[in-house]
């Protein structure tokens, strides 16, 4: 893809109603991405409750490699769904609950703008 390309998509645009809706930021596409897969769906409920978890219990516990969970944490990670700290040399993460409040209130704007809730009750 072009520069040129990539520029514009990020452009806000005119929609067939006359609406301008701002295209999602990187980090809402970054958290779509990272619920976009069931294993991730599945890792990110072992940490209801604000439960910390390294990645070596996170694999145990989904029955997957360490190699294959720190993949995957990393993508709940950037995507804003975990956030993680050092404990000596383990890494322990946990659900970063401001980051997907933030997420989920700009994904319902943008679904607002593109997506109006028809309030004629034509269907």
């Amino acid at each position: 893809m072009s520069d040129q390309a990539t520029d514009s998509s990020r452009e806000a645009r005119q929609l067939g109603c006359g609406a301008v809706v701002e295209p999602p930021s990187e980090k809402l596409r970054e958290f779509l991405k990272g619920l976009a897969s069931q294993q991730r769906q599945q890792m990110l409920e072992l940490f209801a409750g604000g439960v910390e978890l390294t990645v070596g219990t996170v694999a145990e516990r989904l029955g997957i490699g360490q190699s294959g969970a720190s993949q995957q944490l990393a993508l709940l990670r950037r995507g804003g769904l975990l956030t993680s700290r050092k404990d000596g040399k383990q890494v322990r993460y946990r659900a970063d609950t401001l980051a997907v409040e933030r997420s989920l209130t700009e994904l319902q704007n943008y679904l607002r703008t593109c997506c109006p809730p028809n309030l004629t009750g034509d269907g």
